[in-house]
């Protein structure tokens, strides 16, 4: 099932294919913008579409990314999932979202500043950041349904992170072996 072509609305189509160069625009709920770079379609199944990031690449920020990672994004999920390979401290990241949207190749979502993270060494769980969170939701005005969702998801993660639940077990494996084998992306002279 992760070799389909998957239109924008999430249905079977014209959408990006496996392989393809997705671009991830991530904004805070105002509509500023937060954090962007470039990934890969690894392909979908029932979790969801999983983005692959390659050594070497490089973010908006200018960040040179040493080591790639792996990105789920479930669909209409208030979450997305970052699967990280050793030695990164933190081997899940998660953070809380708008649900996915995907614009002419483009995944677009809003990060709501409340994360869930799981500790490679002790296995720990943690939810983090819920004071950016709380400082945010007054900031920005979101609106009551909104927090509810957002704190549902945090706790779904954090016991979904701490039971064994798949994909975060040892499903994610799969794919995060998948980018490990990419050749590092490398900058053209001048760019």
């Amino acid at each position: 099932m992760d070799e389909r072509s998957v239109g924008d609305d999430g249905s079977p189509g014209s959408g990006p294919r496996t392989g393809d160069r997705v671009r991830v625009e991530i904004a805070k709920f105002d509509g500023s913008p937060h954090r962007g770079y470039p990934a890969v379609l690894l392909g979908e199944d029932e979790f969801g579409r999983w983005l692959g990031v390659p050594r070497g690449t490089v973010s908006d920020s200018g960040t040179r990314h040493e080591l790639p990672w792996v990105l789920l994004v479930p669909p209409d999920a208030w979450w997305t999932a970052m699967f990280n390979p050793a030695p990164q401290g933190s081997e899940i990241y998660c953070d809380i979202t708008t649900p996915a949207e995907w614009i002419e190749g483009r995944l677009v979502l809003a990060d709501l500043d409340l994360d869930v993270k799981r500790r490679r060494e002790s296995g720990a769980v943690l939810l983090v950041d819920d004071d950016e969170f709380t400082a945010h939701a007054a900031e920005f005005g979101y609106p009551a349904p909104l927090i509810d969702r957002a704190w549902a998801a945090a706790f779904e993660l954090r016991q979904a992170l701490g039971d064994g639940s798949e994909p975060f077990a040892s499903y994610y494996h799969r794919w995060l072996d998948k980018i490990m084998s990419w050749e590092p992306v490398t900058q053209r002279p001048g760019h």
